[in-house]
């Protein structure tokens, strides 16, 4: 298989020209089934399956969830200060330095799951709550200085949730774990 399919695997997120109510519902749904998904695909999973690379010279399953946790506690905070201040330009961090520290490499994902559990919840409730005003609302991303509305951001990370579950689904469907 070649590395961008594996690093892809339901290719690269895709803003659409227009959102629309249909696609946010969608999004939204994708996010409150999301943590409860995850759990099941992950649950019974041993150390060393969960300490083996989704693809060649990538995370390990088990980054991978822990990284899932921490950029989604990132867009639960930029879903507040978006909804709380004028156009904020958020903070961006260095994801694979988060990846390479002790917790992602060590640590039992069941501690993950659950904070992934509680932020959608409360992400899911902000997103089922917003007016049309609000979901027009944005914030400024430093590294591309680019203008993200929460329409966007919903989409995103629905993408970004159904782009780790397939890292880890086709992880799991490799008949070397």
């Amino acid at each position: 298989m070649d590395i961008t399919a594996l690093q892809y695997p339901i290719g690269k997120f895709q803003e659409p020209e227009t959102i629309s109510n249909e696609a946010l519902e969608e999004a939204i749904k994708v996010l409150a089934l999301f943590p409860e998904q995850l759990k099941l695909l992950t649950y019974q999973l041993t150390d060393t399956t969960l300490n083996t690379p989704y693809r060649p010279d990538g995370w390990t399953i088990r980054q991978l969830v822990h990284h899932i946790a921490d950029s989604h506690h990132h867009c639960y905070n930029r879903i507040r200060w978006t909804l709380t201040e004028d156009t904020p330009t958020i903070k961006a961090y260095d994801q694979d330095a988060h990846g390479k520290m002790k917790d992602y490499v060590e640590a039992p994902i069941v501690w993950s799951l659950s904070h992934i559990e509680a932020l959608h919840q409360k992400i899911v409730y902000l997103f089922n709550h917003l007016s049309e005003a609000e979901w027009e609302r944005s914030f400024i991303h430093p590294e591309t200085n680019e203008e993200v509305t929460l329409k966007t951001m919903a989409l995103m990370y629905a993408w970004h949730s159904m782009h780790h579950f397939a890292h880890i689904k086709n992880a799991l469907n490799q008949k070397t774990i």
